[in-house]
């Protein structure tokens, strides 16, 4: 199992825990900080999603005109814990 907390950045959440298995499956996924009810729904509905499906959903996702969003924070700590 691969795990991985991501700091991230311009956004309200403060890192993101998620942790794959050996197929790239999400296993778990939790944020710090940032909108909880939200993230929470979030993190329910990728357990058990391939990560690069997930990346392809979220990236790229902005929030009031920000360049980035806890969504799109979230496709990089995926990047991120594929190659670990």
């Amino acid at each position: 199992m691969k795990e991985i907390n991501y700091q991230t950045v311009g956004t309200c959440s403060r890192l993101i825990h998620v942790a794959l298995d050996d197929d790239n499956v999400i296993k778990e996924c939790y944020f710090i900080g940032g909108c909880n009810g939200n993230l929470q729904g979030i993190s329910k509905l990728i357990i058990g999603q391939k990560a690069e499906d997930v990346i392809e959903r979220v990236k790229g996702i902005s929030c009031n005109g920000r360049p980035t969003s806890c969504p799109d924070q979230l496709s990089k700590a995926l990047e991120e814990a594929i190659k670990a």
